[in-house]
């Protein structure tokens, strides 16, 4: 395995990793925030990058996005509960693909020492 498949294995799950730590902050400002007056939800929006990962970043809901009428504050409420919990798997996820990479270049420079 060259060295470059490596390092950009490490930087996609470091990509990961951010992107599920941002996802899981923005939830849970959602969540603090959920019943002061005058507040706008926020949204994360992730995009690939050109040679692997992520990157996100963090916008106010659109008027449709942060509907509250009705069922709509319970409904965001649950959703930013399941978010919190998916961003922690996501996390998990990503953390298991760098500490998989840091084994195989343990072994690789093991195997070449």
């Amino acid at each position: 395995m060259p060295i470059s498949s490596v390092s950009s294995a490490t930087a996609i799950g470091q990509s990961g990793l951010r992107a599920a730590q941002q996802r899981l902050d923005t939830h849970a400002h959602n969540l603090a925030n959920a019943l002061t007056p005058g507040f706008q939800r926020q949204v994360s929006v992730q995009s690939a990058q050109p040679g692997g990962g992520v990157s996100t970043t963090v916008r106010r809901a659109s008027a449709d996005e942060a509907a509250t009428d009705g069922a709509g504050l319970t409904a965001h409420l649950a959703d930013d509960l399941i978010g919190q919990r998916l961003s922690l798997y996501d996390f998990a996820a990503n953390l298991q693909t760098v500490k998989v990479q840091d084994t195989l270049l343990a072994t690789l420079l093991d195997r070449e020492a």
